[in-house]
């Protein structure tokens, strides 16, 4: 799945993740046949309030930490002829993403991107004239609903907009070390760039780190949904099993509409999910940054059974988003996912213990014939070349790289 346009070509071969705890780098494989491996990972720690991430400048608490993570770990994968030019991969928190249908849009950038500004003007909780937006056409999938009001296939759009102070301070700290951007990405639309394309298929993914979760859904390509949660101020996600107690209660959860342009200006403003064939006919659905129009919801509430978990702080945050995303998946795909995609640095293992303790899914039981909702990092040991092998870097903190580099 390709997430954004490149300006020039391919994208450098050169990728760096910045994020709360740590800075991690990546070269690609080299040759074409190599598309899609890591030829060289790396990874620093950083201390926990050192990136902040968030819509506002001041991302970036410990300038002179994050500038030598950066350098050190870019100058660990570096090797002659790959150049100074990086893919930059930046958190959730600092972006918007919006999913929006057009009746039409011109070709051109250059007259598609006022149409999308206009769009976004009130849908962002920034200023459209002081951020930098990109947009990318999805893939049409016909079927119902996929028409406007006169009966004329609708354009879907996936936007994305970022406060240029806030690209200023992450571009600024790449160009400190020695490195020079030249594509910039949001952290969970560049891990899907590394999901297979599958006939018929569709994942479910979750980024989940110390300050944030997003899900999301994509499925032949396109993306459904993608939605981001603060937890600013919450615990470590990574830390879970000490946070962790259960209860043996079953509650149904009503789940507040991803939108509701009326009542809440806010969670308006914040990522969409969009029906896989268009607008439901008398709702409109919220845009987002370049290229995306607005579409309608495809239901108000879901309604999702589960057992759950007493959890410190806010870790129960991570559980319920995982919880909508489901619930949505179930709505627009019509079956319950048993698969999920885990891309952030809280690390498949860990989240596969929350959300089983929480009572999301349940371990297969061949005396019951029940089966598991299995949870597994997106990048394998089958996207690692020999030398990112042997490197000790967490396969969850390359899922962003990984999808950065793979164009």
């Amino acid at each position: 799945m390709e997430i954004l346009p490149k300006k020039f070509g391919l994208r450098p071969q050169l990728a760096v993740e910045i994020r709360a705890g740590g800075v991690v780098a990546a070269r690609a494989g080299g040759a074409s046949s190599d598309a899609g491996i890591l030829g060289a990972v790396a990874r620093a720690e950083l201390g926990r309030d050192a990136v902040e991430p968030g819509l506002k400048p001041g991302n970036i608490k410990a300038r002179a930490a994050v500038v030598a993570a950066v350098k050190k770990t870019l100058e660990a994968v570096q090797e002659k002829g790959t150049g100074r030019a990086v893919t930059v991969v930046v958190p959730d928190a600092v972006v918007r993403v919006l999913l929006l249908d057009f009746d039409t849009l011109p070709t051109k950038a250059a007259e598609a991107m006022p149409l999308v500004r206009f769009r976004l003007k009130k849908l962002l909780p920034f200023e459209v004239e002081e951020s930098q937006v990109s947009y990318q056409r999805m893939v049409a999938t016909g079927g119902a609903g996929s028409s406007g009001s006169g009966g004329k296939e609708l354009l879907k759009v996936v936007a994305v907009a970022i406060p240029k102070a806030v690209l200023d301070e992450y571009e600024g700290v790449i160009r400190e070390a020695g490195f020079e951007p030249g594509a910039v990405l949001p952290s969970t639309l560049a891990a899907l760039a590394g999901i297979e394309d599958e006939a018929g298929a569709a994942a479910l993914v979750v980024n989940a780190g110390s300050q944030a979760v997003t899900t999301a859904i994509v499925e032949n390509g396109v993306l459904l949904l993608h939605r981001s949660v603060d937890l600013s101020g919450n615990v470590q996600v990574g830390i879970l099993a000490e946070a962790l107690v259960v209860t043996e209660t079953v509650e149904t959860i009503a789940v507040l509409p991803l939108v509701d342009r009326d009542a809440s200006q806010q969670e308006w403003a914040m990522q969409e999910a969009l029906p896989p064939f268009g607008r439901v006919e008398g709702r409109e659905v919220g845009s987002m940054d370049a290229g995306m129009s607005s579409g309608s919801m495809l239901i108000d509430t879901v309604t999702v059974t589960t057992t759950t978990s007493t959890l410190n702080g806010r870790l129960e945050e991570v559980v319920q988003a995982v919880s909508v995303a489901a619930a949505y998946y179930e709505d627009l795909l019509q079956r319950s996912p048993s698969e999920v995609l885990s891309a952030g640095s809280t690390g498949a293992e860990k989240l596969a213990a929350m959300l089983h303790e929480a009572g999301f899914g349940v371990v297969s039981d061949a005396r019951t014939g029940e089966s598991a909702v299995t949870v597994r990092e997106i990048v394998g040991a089958e996207a690692l070349g020999p030398q990112a092998a042997t490197t000790r870097v967490p396969a969850c903190w390359l899922a962003g790289v990984r999808g950065a580099l793979r164009s």
